[in-house]
């Protein structure tokens, strides 16, 4: 597993950074586009829901994790 690298993304009009491994930033780019949703619709999805405690890339990661498991 490769090492996190910080990606951009914009929620909400507002530019922000998340540290995501190459394997989890691929999946979750390929979660959006089975969604056909841009990538920043589902970070802004992801955020809205997110319990504040968590950071934004942890809840990606749980996203992606929850979204594999349940396909199974």
């Amino acid at each position: 597993m490769s090492r996190p690298v910080k990606r951009s993304l914009t929620l909400k009009g507002h530019r922000t950074s998340v540290s995501l491994e190459d394997e989890f930033w691929a999946a979750f780019r390929e979660i959006a586009g089975k969604k056909d949703m841009p990538i920043n619709a589902l970070a802004a999805e992801i955020d809205a829901s997110r319990d504040l405690d968590a950071g934004l890339a942890s809840a990606i990661r749980l996203y992606v994790l929850q979204h594999y498991k349940s396909a199974t």
